[in-house]
């Protein structure tokens, strides 16, 4: 079926190689402007994206924000593929909370028999929604947590049924939770530093009583300098390196340092630059991206205009690729 070629290379593309966990979508990174700077916004954390890369972020933020982002994801890959979020943030008496979902569709899925039969079509997906709390602790340090449910539907029941040769009575669909956590760290006006925890939860399992995948348990670390800020220009510069913790130091035949110089050759890797004009009222934002395992290394960019509380944001991720495609995100938010 063309379901499971899909799901192959998407677990490809996101992963090389290694051990591959389930639920791959978590690692798809929403919303425009992080996506223009190659991921590395684990230190910046100041948008309705804050939910998903560092909820630390949000005990710095003392605005309701709310954020839509809509992207045909890899269409070189499948067609009707498309990525979804949306996030709010509002800030209460002491910190912020935010509410975040992400929708994935791997798009429709033909099936038909080994006589060649055609019997329906499904739609896939994958979706996860977490609520989120992030407050400071000191004046320059900030942290959060968020907890997050994890749906996905790959396969309907009525495909074992019509299908029996597969030897499968029922499963393809799987759920699980997951908790997040997070610092954000601003020692002088400058620079800032952020560290997170994601996906840390019960494994993902489509079978009953089959075998269960792990979640993509990642830790991100993340850099921000801000050389240049003032009302007419911003010039953020910003770097992240993100290693899934999933398969770590498996390999017992080789030496420890060995291993260690492979995680870190293996581990995602970003930076960025940000220009911002009066206000944010203009920003032209571009990065570039390392994914040496899983073979997805170049640039990434973008921009945005923000009118009154408006901001609309563009990026393009397409070259990292090493298919044609054509990824764009185009995000809206509002800033209460």
């Amino acid at each position: 079926m063309r379901l499971i070629l899909a799901i192959l290379m998407l677990g490809s593309f996101l992963f090389g190689g290694g051990q591959r966990p389930g639920a791959v979508f978590l690692m798809i990174w929403p919303g425009a402007r992080p996506t223009a700077m190659a991921g590395a916004f684990t230190a910046i954390a100041d948008d309705a994206t804050t939910c998903y890369f560092n909820q630390a972020g949000l005990g710095f933020i003392d605005s309701t924000m709310v954020s839509l982002m809509h992207c045909n994801w890899l269409p070189g890959l499948q067609e009707d593929m498309y990525y979804e979020y949306f996030g709010l943030l509002r800030p209460i008496k002491r910190g912020t909370i935010g509410l975040n979902v992400i929708y994935l569709t791997t798009g429709k899925t033909e099936v038909t028999n080994e006589q060649g039969q055609y019997l329906g079509t499904y739609t896939t997906f994958d979706v996860a929604a977490s609520v989120n709390y992030g407050v400071p602790l000191t004046r320059i340090l900030a942290a959060g947590v968020g907890f997050k449910f994890i749906y996905s539907y790959l396969v309907p029941d009525w495909v074992f049924i019509a299908m029996p040769e597969l030897g499968i009575e029922r499963g393809g669909t799987g759920a699980t939770w997951a908790f997040d956590g997070g610092l954000l760290f601003k020692p002088f006006r400058p620079l800032a530093l952020g560290l997170a925890l994601q996906n840390l939860g019960a494994n993902i399992s489509y079978v009953s009583g089959g075998s269960s995948d792990p979640l993509p348990r990642t830790l991100r670390l993340g850099l921000r300098i801000d050389p240049v800020k003032t009302r007419i220009i911003r010039v953020t510069v910003a770097s992240d390196i993100a290693k899934t913790l999933v398969g770590m130091f498996g390999d017992e035949d080789k030496e420890f340092i060995d291993q260690m110089g492979y995680e870190l050759e293996e581990a995602w890797k970003s930076v960025a630059l940000e220009l911002s004009y009066f206000d944010d009222l203009i920003s032209l934002r571009g990065g570039y991206f390392w994914d040496v395992e899983g073979a997805r290394v170049g640039p990434t960019f973008g921009g945005g205009v923000k009118v009154a509380r408006f901001s609309l944001d563009i990026a393009v991720d397409q070259y990292v690729y090493d298919f044609p495609t054509a990824n764009r995100k185009f995000s809206l938010s509002y800033q209460f």
